[in-house]
């Protein structure tokens, strides 16, 4: 464990816990991947996260997007302005994060869902750190088709759609890390579970696909889970898979 809720992973990955939502960093020397960027307001966070492991801001080759909800894309749009960084997401997910539309909880279904524990603390919290304002990505990028992405850590996407169209979860081979984003979480604040699940019904713009996504996650090779919400999960992800399908029903 390093400070400020940064857990180091390997050698060159660490998972971030920022205000109920994680990011990654993924380094190679001087420079680094970051898969996710937090809430708007986790901003300042982001940046000492990237500086107490040696990265300049401007040392981030790539922000890689799992999907375009406000409590991951918060800095991208920053970053992109500000130094020039790429904002890389599957091609689905594009449109979404320019906000042509927005696949987003909606304040009716909080509402409807208030009554559950948890779910009032979230909301307000969300609100004070930007979860509903306006955050877009101007120009997003898609990501290649196939293959390893040309930065830090070399990356595999794993298409997962579900909880947004575009949902895409990253898989470093080498390492044996899969970063799972929202497509399976191992605990949340509107959750009274532990361990690998999914995110409740509400935040899913497409459950029945995201329950069919876990299958895509099961079949790779990697005993370190990264979510985007959650702690860091040690085994291998097989089992994490199927201890979420059980709970999902």
């Amino acid at each position: 464990m390093c400070n400020d809720g940064i857990v180091q992973v390997d050698s060159n990955v660490y998972l971030v816990a920022g205000s109920n939502t994680n990011w990654v960093m993924v380094k190679d020397g001087d420079t680094a991947t970051l898969v996710d960027t937090g809430y708007p307001r986790d901003r300042d966070r982001v940046l000492r996260s990237l500086a107490a492991v040696g990265i300049a801001p401007d040392g981030v080759e790539a922000v890689l997007v799992t999907h375009a909800h406000n409590d991951h894309i918060g800095s991208a749009e920053y970053l992109r302005r500000t130094h020039g960084t790429p904002v890389l997401m599957h091609p689905a997910e594009v449109p979404h994060a320019r906000r042509d539309f927005l696949h987003q909880v909606s304040a009716g279904q909080v509402l409807a869902n208030g009554w559950r524990p948890g779910v009032l603390p979230w909301a307000l919290h969300a609100f004070r750190s930007g979860g509903t304002a306006h955050v877009q990505v101007g120009e997003p990028l898609p990501l290649p088709e196939h293959g390893r992405i040309d930065v830090p850590g070399h990356p595999v996407p794993v298409f997962t759609p579900g909880h947004t169209d575009g949902h895409c979860a990253y898989h470093l081979p080498d390492a044996g890390i899969l970063i799972t984003g929202d497509a399976l979480v191992t605990g949340h604040p509107t959750s009274r579970r532990q361990g690998p699940q999914l995110l409740p019904a509400m935040f899913h713009h497409d459950r029945h696909r995201a329950h069919g996504s876990l299958a895509a996650l099961g079949q790779l090779d990697a005993d370190v889970l990264l979510p985007g919400h959650g702690p860091v999960l040690n085994g291998p992800v097989e089992r994490a898979v199927q201890h979420a399908r059980e709970l999902a029903g």
